[in-house]
């Protein structure tokens, strides 16, 4: 069993919200886990000891989280440098005419903060998440952002969650569920209906295009009028996976919608 396996089980059982009945036995995979597998940095690759504030990054890869302050663009998240007086709209949402309110991220995708959602987005990393689930803590815009809110996560094409296993955006949206604590809860009311190419490389244009008509609201779906909603992924880039998710839940009757992102770049 290798250490991504043994990790990734411990992982999903906290993703999966498993209670304290089997806190005994998260505790003994975790330490079966370090002692047969040493934990090592998913930034830098070195080892970790219990005192780096992490579990999954050392002490300098943790230190070099580019964090995301206050004042930030009200409609991504990105953060401001310097004095911002009043409401602004940054760079990368000029021309993106957002079909939400507003939006916050908790970290730039940068350094150690890319690495972890790379490792849980691509290497079956479900164990990062309870560092993620930190940087979120520690961020009290986005905790203020998503409370009380019904999280939207955005969908997989069922193929690709066939591959992966799971969606990463879910997994986020019930980690801050979690997090944020109150009535927020988290209910999956889209589904992706065209498997488009990846948009790694598309501009914001051609990324438009490769999502026009991709997602749909998902079968027995309401929107209640009167809630408030808040779309979550992985990544803001362009805005425009959160935008088109956004269209489709505007016209199902959304009127209070918002976004959030665990990292921006």
């Amino acid at each position: 069993m290798g250490l991504r396996v043994v990790r990734s089980l411990a992982g999903s059982l906290r993703a999966r919200g498993v209670e304290s009945g089997f806190a005994t036995v998260r505790a003994g995979w975790a330490g079966v886990a370090d002692i047969v597998f040493p934990r090592v940095c998913v930034a830098c690759r070195g080892p970790l000891t219990d005192d780096d504030g992490f579990r999954h990054l050392c002490s300098p890869c943790g230190a070099a989280v580019a964090r995301i302050r206050p004042p930030a663009c009200g409609v991504c998240g990105h953060p401001f440098w310097g004095v911002v007086e009043g409401a602004r709209t940054c760079v990368h949402c000029d021309r993106l005419a957002p079909r939400f309110g507003s939006g916050a991220a908790a970290v730039l995708l940068r350094g150690s903060a890319r690495a972890l959602v790379l490792e849980l987005k691509y290497h079956g990393g479900r164990h990062v998440l309870e560092d993620m689930a930190k940087l979120a803590r520690e961020s009290p815009q986005i905790i203020d952002h998503v409370k009380d809110a019904v999280l939207v996560p955005v969908p997989l094409h069922p193929r690709k969650q066939r591959e992966r296993g799971y969606n990463q955006s879910h997994l986020i949206a019930l980690m801050l569920a979690r997090s944020a604590g109150g009535t927020t809860c988290v209910r999956p009311l889209l589904r992706r209906i065209v498997d488009t190419v990846t948009q790694t490389a598309f501009d914001r244009k051609q990324r438009q295009a490769n999502l026009k008509n991709a997602f749909a609201l998902a079968s027995g779906a309401t929107i209640v009028s009167g809630t408030r909603y808040v779309l979550v992924d992985d990544v803001f880039t362009t805005g425009s996976t959160l935008n088109s998710c956004a269209g489709v839940l505007r016209e199902a009757g959304a009127v209070n919608l918002d976004v959030v992102t665990f990292g921006h770049g």
